[in-house]
């Protein structure tokens, strides 16, 4: 059995169990109606199924954390099913099932180190880092003097993933993303 905590002690990308199952926090929001009782409604990604749901938890309500094996390791490849990590210092390989990477399979790249999440030895979820570099491989053509506007445009990453970049941005740049939302960061001179 895990460790308990206050629900208002709940923090992004914790893992709490709710009615035996583990569960990843997207998101929360304290609320505090006029009348009645405070709560906080928790967005929450389900590990086994990867279902994403919303919980409703009194204020004075605690949780359980989760209680998952944790392991760094290294990304190989993708068979069409499943990625493939491999961890470095044993050698040992694991697959993680793409249901269970469904975002993060858009950011990934060969060699990235992960943290991948295991419960009772099945691999459930795996944590990218926070942000990472990627070339553009495909955008329509930037202007000089496009730098005053927040205006953005779709560019394809060299992950084959989307993001929302700034007019100035060409094909071949370099750009750092935020992993866990997909979002342009800055450009990046390497």
């Amino acid at each position: 059995m895990g460790v308990k905590i206050g629900i208002n002690q709940i923090k992004k990308d914790m893992f709490i169990v709710v009615d035996g199952q583990p569960f990843r926090v997207l998101g929360y929001d304290h609320v505090k109606p006029g009348k009645g009782q405070a709560f906080v409604r928790v967005k929450a990604k389900n590990m086994r199924t990867g279902n994403v749901n919303e919980i409703t938890f009194k204020s004075s309500d605690s949780i359980e954390l989760a209680d998952f094996e944790q392991r760094q390791m290294a990304y190989s490849y993708f068979d069409g099913d499943s990625y493939w990590f491999i961890d470095a210092n044993t050698g040992d390989m694991i697959a993680v099932p793409s249901s269970a990477m469904e975002h993060e399979g858009q950011y990934i790249k060969e060699g990235m180190e992960v943290f991948i999440f295991l419960d009772q030895g099945q691999p459930i979820g795996v944590e990218l880092p926070k942000s990472a570099v990627y070339e553009v491989i495909e955008t329509e053509p930037g202007f000089k003097g496009d730098t005053a506007t927040n205006t953005l445009k779709p560019a394809k990453i060299d992950t084959g993933a989307t993001v929302q970049v700034p007019l100035f941005i060409n094909v071949g740049d370099k750009i750092k993303v935020d992993t866990r939302t997909g979002d342009y960061i800055e450009r990046v001179n390497e």
